[in-house]
């Protein structure tokens, strides 16, 4: 992988050149066995957008103040000074309610 020297971006082997999209710049000076870009991607390997219903993170056992389901999924969080116990964030799987407690 190649970067521009002048703008920082990612460069792509195109026609025997590496060429920057962002600012234009190219460089001729490249060996087209080391760039493999043609792979042909199939429908089945498409990304699927799961929306906002996807619970990511750590589930625990914790009653939700809005509608007392008892799973939420948390994290951990260092809204205070660094010799305090984090804030833990949770959000509830069933309403989607936020809260957070300290330690």
């Amino acid at each position: 992988m190649e970067f521009c020297p002048d703008c920082g971006a990612m460069m792509f082997p195109k026609d025997g050149v590496l060429k920057c999209n962002s600012c234009g710049y190219s460089n001729e000076n490249i060996d087209e066995d080391n760039y493999n870009l043609k792979k042909e991607i199939k429908a089945g390997e498409t990304v699927t957008n799961l929306g906002e219903d996807v619970e990511v993170g750590p589930v625990t056992n914790e009653t939700c103040p809005e509608c007392g389901n008892d799973k939420a999924t948390y994290k951990l969080l260092q809204t205070r000074s660094a010799d305090e116990a984090p804030t833990r964030i949770f959000k509830c799987t069933k309403c989607k309610h936020t809260w957070r407690a300290y330690d």
